[in-house]
């Protein structure tokens, strides 16, 4: 299992990939498979980095390094299967012997597409939204399967307060801004936590995110672990009015696993993860937002949970995380 470098395994803050990893590997040993974790920092079973670089999060250099160090743990290791969910790391799939599968977390319909098709049948792409998937057909995929938290891990809490959240990266895609304006219209405080290291979160939050701010609107940084799970769990719903067409969204999944609705805009897999009138409201329009955020006080915390559960829980992904007929090695 060879993850991303930018963060621990499960990491201490942010870092969605990693934490989806890591419930992956748990459940995986929990099945009696045998996995070597490839990472940096804690929780991998060989370290690229004895520290993930999480301040050059974006560069290339960290990444191409990670992928060769990488590589060069598996010439030692024989697996048989490689599972990888780095970026750089498929570019050594054409010379293994055992086979390559790669979860696909980006945007496929540009560059990483490209990518994908330039090594071809060298990598069996799994994609993580019914939605990534129809946006690139032509690309070799050999399953759909949805992300998933540990719901064991998430409180419940039956009884919201009267604000909103909005949980994430800070970046023009997330829309920040608009949670912000559709707070407002619906009379609600908000509360927004998020990171903000790489120069266009930075430039984004000065222009767009701070001017906003004040009694109403707070900004308390990013969240860890546990105050993530704390905001979720209180919180009267979670807002995403994403801007581009997110292929899944591990927010909502952890904000429904605490019985949290999740107030999102129709765009890439929140239809999927979403179920309207039920876990949440899905809406068209940005002007829809304050009224879905009233009827959020109306859905059943218990039930959001439970629908949920069924769908996004460590073991779903688990089971769903099979090998393809064809795809294992002789060992």
């Amino acid at each position: 299992m060879v993850a991303p470098p930018w963060y621990d395994i499960p990491p201490k803050g942010y870092g969605g990939i990693e934490s989806m990893t890591a419930d992956l590997v748990r459940g995986l040993l929990a099945r009696g498979h045998r996995v070597t974790v490839i990472g940096a920092g804690d929780g991998g079973d060989r370290r690229t980095y004895n520290e993930p670089p999480s301040a050059r999060i974006g560069e290339a250099f960290p990444e191409v390094v990670h992928a060769a160090r990488a590589e060069h743990f598996l010439c030692g290791l024989a697996p048989d299967v490689v599972h990888d969910h780095s970026l750089a790391g498929p570019l050594c799939a054409p010379a293994r012997t055992a086979p390559t599968v790669v979860t696909c977390h980006g945007d496929v319909r540009g560059e990483l597409g490209a990518y994908y098709r330039a090594l071809g049948t060298a990598v069996n792409l799994v994609a993580i939204s019914w939605s990534q998937r129809a946006s690139a057909p032509d690309l070799t995929w050999v399953a759909q399967v949805h992300n998933s938290v540990d719901f064991a891990t998430f409180p419940f809490r039956a009884s919201k307060e009267e604000w909103v959240l909005w949980l994430g990266r800070l970046h023009p895609d997330k829309g920040a801004h608009l949670a912000i304006e559709a707070a407002w219209a619906a009379g609600r405080s908000i509360v927004l936590a998020g990171k903000q290291t790489e120069r266009a979160e930075q430039a984004y939050f000065r222009e767009y995110v701070m001017p906003l701010l004040g009694q109403a609107a707070q900004y308390i940084g990013e969240a860890d672990a546990a105050l993530k799970r704390d905001l979720l769990s209180r919180a009267r719903c979670l807002v995403f009015p994403v801007q581009w067409e997110e292929p899944f969204g591990m927010v909502m999944i952890e904000a429904m696993a605490c019985g949290t609705p999740v107030v999102g805009l129709s765009r890439g897999a929140v239809p999927e993860v979403v179920l309207d009138g039920v876990t949440g409201s899905v809406r068209h329009e940005v002007g829809q937002l304050p009224i879905a955020i009233e009827e959020a006080g109306r859905l059943e915390p218990a039930a959001v949970r439970a629908y949920a559960l069924q769908r996004f829980d460590g073991p779903v992904m688990t089971e769903r995380t099979r090998i393809p007929a064809g795809l294992r090695a002789d060992t």
